[in-house]
């Protein structure tokens, strides 16, 4: 579940292994793009952390954050077991 906390969304998802983490990345940056919305984000090993705020609305969490989020959520939805 995303988390509002210091002016940006915030989450983070575990896999299996890196490499079903970096599919997962690779999925997110094409529907970034698309969006023109692009995350804040780490991965380590088999996790991947986002920071969602919106930089050119003085970073605070706008619509758009909340859009990506959703789409973020959808993609991880194909990674459950």
């Amino acid at each position: 579940m995303w988390q509002e906390k210091e002016k940006a969304l915030h989450r983070t998802f575990e896999f299996e292994d890196f490499t079903e983490a970096f599919s997962f990345m690779t999925a997110v940056a094409i529907i970034a793009e698309k969006q023109n919305h692009h995350p804040e984000w780490t991965n380590v090993w088999n996790s991947v952390s986002f920071k969602l705020n919106t930089h050119d609305a003085g970073s605070i969490v706008t619509q758009k954050d909340w859009d990506l989020a959703k789409a973020i959520d959808k993609v991880f939805e194909k990674y459950k077991k």
